[in-house]
């Protein structure tokens, strides 16, 4: 089982035509992922052979949808446009925007943000500035590569991409359900919470590894949530335990502000609610294996 993202996800790229997303096009087909057409307002009406397979383009997602049936969008739009690209999916209804870009002003973030919510969260917002999302074995939406894990009985729930492969490598031998990529700016969509929560309520996910970082409260409230939430065993790891107070360390929102927002207070936040905390990546697969040796 999976969450978000399943086998039966019919997947649009809004910016397929460029090079980025025409690179994880490729990518998202070759692991099997559905993927039912592009979005490229200038280029509407046109197709693109990716790797042997004839994807259409249209001019926009609302057409898209109607034509396809899609339910996902992937966005590579740059910065600069990405607000009425998200925006655009936000009206046109999609179940899911999974948005790579990164370097969206944080305001055109929280315009969109505000947008899907005065439009009663019918659209899913993962990211910003993140690598999406992937089912092993069923479908995969961004940029986590799809060949260093397979299916399986974890679920994952991540700030950092780079984290997010590590983890789901060094526990390859039990597998993924989803992996979720949620972004590190300082406004995202999605939430360790809203993850935690589907997982929870996945009968298929066993157990689940929640990787934070300093900076802001979300972890804490992360910890919370799990303390009267989550039945289902968490192990934890959190980015920074050396960052220095006040110099923002890789995404715009991991930035210590004086007492507040340090990988110590957030671990001992989590390990007060039962959840284990690794001081290293490798020490937190360890945790996780232990588990559910």
């Amino acid at each position: 089982m999976a969450i978000w993202l399943t086998k039966d996800s019919k997947i649009i790229v809004q910016g397929m035509t460029g090079s980025e997303g025409m690179k994880h096009t490729r990518r998202m087909l070759a692991s099997g992922a559905n993927i039912v057409g592009g979005v490229n307002p200038r280029k509407a009406g046109t197709s693109v052979d990716v790797d042997g397979a004839d994807v259409p383009v249209f001019g926009a997602v609302a057409e898209a949808m109607k034509a396809t049936g899609a339910d996902v969008t992937v966005v590579f739009v740059p910065p600069a446009f990405c607000k009425s690209a998200v925006v655009e999916a936000i009206d046109a209804g999609i179940g899911l925007a999974v948005v790579i870009t990164e370097g969206i002003p944080v305001h055109d973030t929280a315009a969109f943000w505000a947008h899907a919510v005065a439009t009663g969260h019918k659209t899913r917002i993962i990211g910003p500035n993140c690598p999406g999302i992937i089912s092993p074995g069923a479908s995969n939406a961004g940029i986590i590569p799809a060949d260093i894990t397979g299916a399986g009985r974890i679920g994952l729930v991540s700030k950092s991409g780079t984290l997010t492969y590590q983890l789901m490598y060094e526990l390859r031998d039990f597998g993924f359900s989803s992996a979720v990529g949620i972004g590190g700016d300082p406004i995202i969509g999605t939430t360790h919470i809203d993850a935690l929560a589907a997982f929870q309520e996945d009968p298929e996910t066993e157990a689940i590894v929640m990787i934070g970082e300093i900076g802001g409260d979300a972890e804490e409230r992360a910890a919370e949530f799990i303390k009267s939430n989550v039945t289902k065993p968490v192990v934890g790891y959190i980015a920074g335990f050396t960052a220095p107070p006040g110099k923002t360390m890789g995404h715009a929102g991991a930035i210590i502000s004086g007492s507040s927002g340090t990988a110590e207070a957030k671990k001992a936040a989590l390990e007060a609610v039962g959840v284990k905390v690794g001081k290293t990546p490798t020490e937190t697969a360890t945790l996780m294996r232990e588990l559910l040796s």
